[in-house]
C-alpha cells in the first residue's frame, strides 16, 4: 500500500491554529495533484489503487529542519506550515519521517474562524477526530473534489490559488446527502469504518449535484 506523507510543524511555544492546519493540508494535497512534477509516477501509482491513504506526522525544531531537507513541498497558510512529500510504500518511509510522532496530534483555534469562502470542506462535528486525523480527512475531501472537477473547473480553482476553507458544519447529514463528494473513512484509526467525515462543497460541483 502506498501512502501520502504530510508533516505539520508544531513548535511548543507557537502551535498553529487548527483550522489553518487543516486548510494547509488540503491545499498541499491539491498543489501536488495539480502539479506532481518529478513525482508523477509515484502519484499515479498511489492514485491508481483508489485507496488514497494519507498519514500526518508532526515535527518541531531539528525534526522539522530534517523533514524539509527531504523531497517535498511546504505550504505556509496563516499560522500553519505543512509539508507534503511524494507517496511512499506504507512500510518504506524515509527514516527521518518514520521517526516522527503520528498519533495524538491535537490543535485548537484560539478564536472562532472567520466567514468561509468557497470552496468549503465541511467537517462532521459529531465525530471526535484529532487534528492530525482531520488534516488527512480534509486532504481526502479536497482530492475527491479535484477528481470530480473538469479541466476548466480545475483551471478556475487554480486561478483562485487552490484555496479552500475548512469549517464544522451544522446540518452535516443534509450536506452529505446532497450529491457532493463525501469522505467515508476506511476505519484504520480513531473512528469507525464508513464514517462520513467531510463533505467537499465546491460551487461548480454544487451546481451539478
Amino acid at each position: 500500500m502506498m501512502v501520502l506523507p504530510l508533516v505539520v510543524r508544531i513548535e511548543r511555544a507557537t502551535p498553529p491554529e487548527r483550522t489553518d492546519a487543516l486548510e494547509a493540508a488540503a491545499m498541499a494535497v491539491l498543489g501536488l495533484l495539480d502539479d506532481p512534477g518529478e513525482w508523477r509516477a509515484e502519484l499515479e501509482t498511489w492514485q491508481s489503487t483508489g485507496r488514497i491513504r494519507k498519514v500526518v506526522r508532526r515535527a518541531r525544531g531539528a525534526e522539522w529542519r530534517r523533514a524539509i531537507e527531504l523531497p517535498g513541498r511546504t505550504v505556509e497558510h496563516g499560522s500553519a506550515e505543512v509539508r507534503v512529500h511524494p507517496p511512499v510504500p506504507l512500510d518504506a518511509w524515509p527514516k527521518e519521517l518514520a521517526k516522527l510522532q503520528v498519533g495524538g496530534t491535537e490543535l485548537a483555534d484560539s478564536t472562532e474562524p472567520g466567514p468561509a469562502g468557497p470552496p468549503v470542506l465541511w467537517e462532521n462535528p459529531a465525530l471526535e477526530m484529532s487534528a492530525g486525523k482531520a488534516m488527512a480527512q480534509a486532504g481526502h475531501a479536497a482530492q475527491l473534489a479535484w477528481w470530480a472537477s473538469s479541466q476548466e473547473e480545475r483551471e478556475l480553482w487554480r486561478s483562485m490559488g487552490l484555496r479552500v476553507s475548512v469549517r464544522r458544519a451544522e446540518g452535516f447529514d443534509e450536506l452529505a446527502a446532497g450529491g457532493l463528494p463525501v469522505v467515508r473513512d476506511a476505519g484504520f484509526t480513531e473512528i469507525a469504518p464508513g464514517s462520513c467525515t467531510f463533505v467537499a462543497d465546491v460551487p461548480w460541483l454544487r451546481v451539478r449535484s
